[in-house]
């Protein structure tokens, strides 16, 4: 029974948890979703809901602005302030419509105390004119989450898929990621020791299956503690 659990664990198949908050992090019905959105107490991964905005029509003209070269900058910027906090392996701002989606930023850092960290600090701040919210993700696994269909440029459903359409980030701002990477590494250089990790907090770093097994496990103490509940009640 428990490996099965731990197979179906994000799945159509599982009738408790919802595949697309497991997957994406975020999910269309939103608190009305018949199914339970695990929100993790901790994560390398924070979700900074509608983050991102295009830019307006150019009041003169109104002809589109130049949204590439507003991303671009978008980008570094937020990227500059995020490196502060910790390392990032990540960062990916996606290009879907859907209210749920819509301008979302993801941030997955090399450890769980630099997230920490981040929505600490960044929580309440203000950028654009608008308070910054952000929360810890489930999603650790970007290739789970993102759209093949779309990488390959043919998504049938456009911006209203379900997966994550990733924009596409310019190589000098991939090598800048790749550069802060390095200069950690090189800080750290002679440490032989990680930053203590609380063993508790380790489902955030492991692989699908052992996140599955996890919340198989999780599912079967709730199970347990509803039956000693109603045991009580009789």
């Amino acid at each position: 029974m428990a490996d099965r659990l731990s197979r179906i664990i994000g799945t159509e198949e599982d009738k408790f948890n919802c595949p697309f908050y497991y997957k994406i992090g975020a999910c269309r019905h939103g608190e009305r979703c018949s199914r339970t959105h695990l929100r993790p107490n901790f994560s390398q991964t924070l979700i900074f809901p509608h983050l991102y905005m295009a830019p307006p029509p150019d009041p003169a003209t109104g002809e589109p602005a130049d949204e590439t070269e507003h991303f671009e900058e978008f980008y570094e910027e937020i990227l500059e302030e995020f490196m502060k906090f910790g390392e990032i392996e990540e960062m990916h701002v996606v290009e879907n419509l859907g209210d749920h989606m819509f301008g979302n930023v993801y941030v997955k850092y090399r450890y769980e105390e630099a997230a920490e960290s981040c929505l600490k600090q960044m929580t309440g701040r203000y950028y654009a004119g608008r308070v910054l919210t952000c929360e810890f993700s489930p999603v650790t696994d970007f290739r789970e989450a993102r759209c093949r269909q779309f990488d390959e440029n043919h998504c049938g459903r456009g911006g209203y898929c379900n997966f994550m359409h990733l924009k596409r980030v310019p190589r000098f701002l991939r090598k800048m990621l790749k550069k802060s990477k390095k200069k950690k590494k090189t800080a750290k250089r002679g440490r032989s020791r990680s930053p203590s990790v609380d063993p508790e907090r380790s489902f955030a770093r492991s692989s699908s299956e052992e996140r599955r097994a996890t919340i198989a496990n999780w599912n079967r103490e709730r199970a347990r503690e509803m039956r000693e509940a109603e045991k009580a009640s009789t």
